[in-house]
């Protein structure tokens, strides 16, 4: 669900599983690996939830800070 009432996005197993693929894919071309850290930022929403699936997939390490800390907030966290 999104913010607004009413406002809602569905996506089907297969439509997560490929977008996740395709996340781990462009991941990998990135030249993240396994046991790679990566921080995710941005808004609680299904890219969000499959780029948490493509980094557990590939096996990187990853932290989710969603949008709306200061850069200073947000520096605290990606260093922890």
């Amino acid at each position: 669900e999104k913010d607004e009432p009413g406002e809602e996005v569905q996506v089907t197993y297969r439509e997560l599983l490929e977008l996740t693929c395709r996340l781990g894919n462009t991941l990998k071309r990135q030249g993240v690996k396994q046991g790679d850290r990566v921080t995710i930022y941005m808004p609680p929403c299904p890219l969000a939830v499959a780029s948490m699936l493509a980094c557990a997939r590939i096996g990187a390490v990853h932290a989710v800070v969603f949008a709306g800390f200061s850069a200073e907030s947000l520096a605290d966290r990606i260093q922890d």
